[in-house]
């Protein structure tokens, strides 16, 4: 590798974490598998981080230290803030559609996980499985359920009481 290493393509590996058994509405939908495998370009692909060895990382080596001045410079860059505006959608977002979140499940996780900020206000909305209480859906997203199949077996029964 030495120095040609910039100037030659590069790729990065990741995995998808399958969390459909239990994050969504308890396994009701799936992942769609057919649609694999997931592929994404990118072009002038800027990755700030800190390198580690992964076999120093196994053998617990690598100081924390390392990093810090790294870690440091990236909570310093202008994309790491986010905007007024940006916090306003992001909260309009979460109240309109987050229906479960892992920082309010304090079933599973008794301790949230580091990255969690809890919100007393958003805290409030969730039982302690991290699922919206009931009631908490706006009503303009609640689905209407079997109410034309209903109406339809209760004339179907009245007709038949009729005719006996």
């Amino acid at each position: 590798m030495g120095s040609d290493y910039p100037s030659k393509p590069m790729s990065l590996y990741a995995t998808i974490w399958d969390a459909s058994s239990w994050a969504t509405a308890g396994g009701r939908y799936k992942v769609k598998y057919e649609f694999e495998p997931y592929v994404s370009e990118f072009t002038d692909f800027v990755l700030d981080g800190c390198a580690v060895d992964p076999i120093e990382q196994v053998a617990g080596t690598t100081s924390s230290s390392d990093c810090n001045a790294k870690k440091e410079e990236i909570e310093n860059k202008e994309y790491s803030q986010i905007t007024l505006r940006g916090q306003k959608a992001m909260k309009w977002f979460r109240e309109k559609y987050m229906y479960y979140s892992y920082c309010y499940d304090t079933l599973r996780y008794p301790v949230p996980p580091p990255e969690c900020v809890i919100m007393a206000s958003e805290q409030e909305r969730f039982k302690e499985t991290g699922r919206l209480k009931f009631g908490s859906i706006p009503k303009r997203q609640r689905r209407r359920r079997g109410r034309g199949r209903k109406q339809i077996n209760n004339v179907e029964s009245k007709e038949l009481q009729a005719n006996m």
